[in-house]
């Protein structure tokens, strides 16, 4: 049965991974493994090194420059240790990427959309590494500046495992986890590897059954049998997709995840399942829990968070919102998308405010 090809998302990222992506990150996994039983103490050095390989290999010299490039002007700026200068810098970078001419030129290095469409993507999340290195960089004091130098950049931008498409690691987190030298146990790891590949093989099997089977964005581009469907169908249709989303990014993030395990370090936790959602504050927490973790500590609390004012709160949210519509691409439907969250959350939290008040929970 053929499958439902309206799923850019899941057919482009499982068409990369089985002709490259997947034999790059096996050959990551070897290089961690052998460089934690023989040189742990180099084991950074040695994934930078071939994340810039792989880098080479898959996006071409330019590509490779590009990404380069970004990193060194980002930490140029972050040379001046003024947070405000870097969120400039990085969303001038992330600019770059919407240019009409930079993106006639950067189409012109590949032979296919795909080639291009790869390093767009790539770009886009290095974007977030380098703007959660550079304000890292700013925030430390010059002790520290030593676990913050360039070669250390580097390796936390190149590190292949979230390279292309994330999740999202912060870098106080990527540093502290990767300095951290712990005891290396073979038998340990294959059982960590066997358990996840299970797991994974199960979640890509009911997506890929699932495309086969429901042709729930078939549906959803043609609109005929959407006007013609009933409002419970609508329903249905809608949590449908929500589900697939969901089942898509526990294989998506879960190879990366298992890969940061066997480096020894912590993923972000997967995402839960939407089914178990009942508000928007909670599917924003638990579902990109590392794209949430860096929303919160380099916008939300810098704003001033929920310890400030109530318009302050209400600024630092709409900024959240707005730089996630922004780094999605910036299209009219994405600034919809985010102000809709952004009332979403707002009228949950106004909601539970009024309902901690002591005569409220007394009526109650």
């Amino acid at each position: 049965m053929p499958q439902d090809p309206m799923d850019f998302e899941w057919s482009y990222w499982i068409e990369w991974g089985r002709e490259h992506i997947l034999w790059l990150l096996a050959g990551h996994l070897l290089v961690s493994q052998v460089s934690r039983l023989l040189v742990e103490k180099y084991k950074p050095w040695c994934l930078m090194v071939y994340g810039m390989a792989a880098c080479w290999l898959l996006l071409g010299v330019k590509g490779f420059a590009v990404i380069l490039l970004h990193a060194a002007i980002s930490f140029a700026v972050a040379q001046f240790q003024l947070s405000l200068l870097t969120w400039m810098c990085s969303l001038i970078l992330l600019s770059t990427l919407r240019i009409p001419a930079v993106e006639e030129t950067k189409r012109k290095w590949y032979d296919t959309e795909n080639e291009y469409y790869l390093l767009l993507f790539t770009v886009s999340v290095r974007c977030l590494f380098c703007t959660s290195f550079s304000l890292e960089y700013c925030w430390h004091a010059p002790a520290q500046k030593s676990s913050h130098s360039f070669p250390w950049m580097l390796a936390y931008v190149f590190y292949y495992p979230t390279f292309h498409n994330g999740p999202l690691v912060n870098f106080d987190e990527f540093s502290k986890q990767m300095r951290r030298q712990e005891a290396f146990s073979v038998k340990t790891n294959l059982s960590i590897l066997i358990v996840g590949i299970i797991r994974i093989f199960f979640w890509w099997c009911l997506a890929e059954l699932m495309i086969h089977l429901m042709y729930i964005h078939a549906l959803y581009s043609s609109a005929l049998p959407l006007e013609s469907a009933s409002y419970w169908a609508l329903g249905g249709l809608a949590l449908a997709q929500v589900l697939f989303f969901y089942v898509k990014y526990l294989v998506l993030y879960g190879v990366p995840a298992l890969l940061l395990r066997m480096d020894g370090l912590t993923p972000p936790a997967l995402p839960c399942c939407v089914s178990l959602m009942h508000s928007f504050t909670k599917m924003w927490r638990s579902f990109d829990v590392g794209l949430h973790r860096f929303l919160v500590r380099y916008i939300y609390v810098p704003m001033g968070g929920s310890q400030s004012s109530l318009l302050g709160t209400l600024l630092s949210t709409a900024l959240t919102f707005a730089f996630v519509s922004y780094w999605h691409g910036g299209q009219s439907y994405l600034w919809y998308w985010g102000a809709l969250n952004w009332l979403g959350v707002i009228v949950e939290n106004g909601a539970k405010r009024i309902l901690s008040i002591s005569l409220i929970q007394d009526l109650i």
